[in-house]
């Protein structure tokens, strides 16, 4: 072969590598689409990248379906978004399931996308972004297209996409449905909502709207049994027992306190609605002085149940003594239980009252008033079958150490309340409150239980009856020494408290973030930090270099933290967000396992 033969092959053989590629990169098109034409405030949209790709080709899956191969590590395909306007959260994208693809390069198959292949990229609204402007983002995409014998270079294309912001009161325009068909079941298989459990609807619709009020009633009802309100139904079902014999005062009796309920439901809603700054149920315990005053009205009812009320003292008092068969203190028990509800909003509705904190005044109110019904309604039906209650002791020994056990309980709880209210008058902002008033809490505790124990020995008439509510006062006195300990302890976790230069920094060191909001007055945040931060599994992951734990207390006046909570689209805690190294949102639950949390901060720290 001449030299001169060989300079033209050589030119041609360059000229067809440059050539190749780019035609075979033509392959892969990439179009957006949104599946209404614009969004309201508080709604989570899903931006549609539809990838059509030529036939006998393929583009590698994403980081969470990809394979890694002895020989080579393929390029996974990634979606990112580089730039959002104030008010769009970028969430995790939802890639469509992978299949095996056999090529000649490989002994083992490739998990590909092929064809027509949509990844969806779900944005959400802050509540309070401004309607009438369109709000943009830059997203990223990134790919590696193959043919069963080739791979080709890396490509990454960018895309500014713009999206409308409406008023609370329009109906957005359906558009391009045909594209979000398969939207709901991915956004179903990979969310962490409450365990894992979540479901969308359309609350413009009158069935959506009705599912919704239904999902609030239901929330409101569940909201009996948390923590915060639970000390209070003893205390009502020995009220209604000495009115059982009279059907009608009974019935009178629960229907208080069913009204106190709503009440107070129906006069949040309304503060929400009409009242510029108030925005969510627990707002109310960022007041010290509200947290106090419930303090001290729960102790109060506390000494009632030890008939400290044989003294004279002001009239006023008497309205909440819970031994009172009066309309008015059943009035009161039902405001004061409501009251305590709020701490534990969620997860049971706080999603029902963080969207209706959105909407219009009428719907607010009828959404919290939905809650309230929900709330309210055990109370009536016990007092409307007053046969339920008529088993309970209301004379003699037994009944007066139900009462004295109850009383300790809730002087537990009254200076749990004084407590958090001294926190929040103390916290400054980032250092954490002080846990402390844990102490006095878990001794009024222990003295419950141990003196369920002792008198139970002492009275109970047969070895069945000694057995199980000793047994009960023993657990008592044990989880109240665990409580203590484990409450007033910082923790295996090094938490770093935010503040917006702190989570700045995490940013500018390519740290992935793991965002927990918490207060002290939130008992289903603790719930969580002891049964799920604190496993060994989470400490260990969150303990490794590449992420910051980062904790925003909300216990006092923190503007920076609540500002931090509104920017991540939510309203109500607890809450874990966790954000990528480029600081993009791509994970948000109120509920969550360890499991669930763990695999959602390894993805995010190998996808991103």
């Amino acid at each position: 072969m001449n030299h001169r033969t060989f300079f033209l092959k050589t030119v041609l053989f360059c000229v067809l590598l440059l050539i190749s590629p780019l035609t075979l990169q033509a392959g892969v098109r990439i179009d957006t689409a949104w599946p209404s034409v614009g969004a309201r405030p508080g709604e989570t949209i899903p931006l549609a990248l539809i990838l059509h790709i030529e036939e006998g080709f393929h583009i590698n899956a994403d980081e969470r379906q990809i394979q890694q191969h002895d020989s080579f590590t393929p390029y996974a395909t990634q979606v990112t978004v580089l730039e959002a306007d104030p008010g769009l959260i970028p969430e995790i994208p939802l890639y469509p399931p992978a299949f095996p693809f056999t090529v000649s390069y490989s002994e083992e198959a490739l998990m590909s996308f092929a064809g027509e292949t949509i990844i969806y990229l779900p944005i959400t609204l802050a509540a309070d972004i401004v309607p009438g402007e369109a709000a943009g983002l830059n997203v990223e995409v990134l790919y590696q297209a193959c043919a069963e014998d080739i791979c080709l270079l890396p490509e990454r294309k960018t895309f500014h996409l713009s999206l409308p912001i409406l008023a609370n009161t329009a109906k957005p325009l359906p558009i391009n449905q045909e594209l979000f068909v398969a939207y709901q079941q991915l956004k179903k298989d990979t969310d962490q909502g409450l365990f894992g459990w979540n479901f969308s609807l359309d609350a413009s619709s009158l069935a959506g709207l009705l599912f919704l009020l239904g999902t609030a009633a239901f929330g409101g009802m569940l909201l009996n049994f948390t923590p915060c309100v639970l000390p209070l139904i003893p205390i009502k079902i020995i009220s209604l027992s000495y009115a059982s014999k009279n059907k009608r005062h009974c019935l009178l009796l629960g229907l208080a306190m069913f009204l106190g309920v709503l009440t107070f439901w129906l006069a949040l809603g309304g503060m929400i609605a009409l009242v510029s700054g108030f925005s969510a149920t627990n707002q109310l315990f960022q007041y010290p002085a509200f947290t106090l005053l419930v303090g001290l009205i729960i102790a109060i009812m506390a000494l009632g149940m030890f008939d400290f009320f044989s003294l004279p003292l002001p009239k006023v008092l008497y309205s909440i003594n819970p031994e009172q068969d009066t309309l008015a203190g059943s009035f009161a028990l039902g405001i004061l239980a409501a009251i305590l509800s709020t701490p534990c909003t969620a997860p049971f509705m706080g999603a029902a009252a963080a969207w209706a904190a959105t909407q219009p005044p009428s719907i607010t109110l009828t959404v919290f008033a939905a809650i309230g019904l929900g709330m309210a309604l055990p109370y009536l039906i016990l007092s409307a079958v007053p046969e339920w209650v008529r088993k309970m002791p209301r004379t003699g020994p037994a009944s007066m150490v139900i009462k004295q056990v109850m009383g300790l309980l809730m002087l537990a709880a009254a200076t749990y309340f004084i407590g958090v209210g001294l926190a929040v008058l103390w916290v400054s902002p980032p250092q954490p409150p002080s846990t402390l008033y844990w102490w006095p809490v878990m001794v009024f505790s222990l003295a419950a239980g141990a003196w369920l124990a002792w008198r139970t020995l002492v009275l109970a008439p047969n070895r069945k009856v000694k057995s199980l509510f000793t047994g009960l006062g023993l657990a008592i006195m044990a989880v109240s020494v665990y409580g203590a300990l484990q409450l007033t302890s910082r923790g295996a976790i090094a938490w770093v408290y935010y503040s917006p230069e702190r989570f700045e920094q995490a940013v500018q060191e390519d740290k992935v973030v793991v965002m927990v909001f918490t207060a002290e007055w939130c008992l289903n945040c603790k719930v969580l930090e002891q049964g799920v931060l604190e496993s060994r599994s989470i400490v260990e992951l969150l303990s490794r270099k590449e992420i910051v734990p980062m904790k925003v207390d909300i216990t006092g006046s923190n503007p920076p933290g609540r500002e931090m909570l509104r920017q991540v689209g939510s309203l109500s805690i607890p809450l874990l967000v966790i954000f990528s190294k480029n600081g993009n949102q791509v994970y948000k639950s109120d509920f969550y396992t360890a499991e669930q949390l763990y695999e959602a901060v390894t993805q995010v720290v190998h996808e991103f």
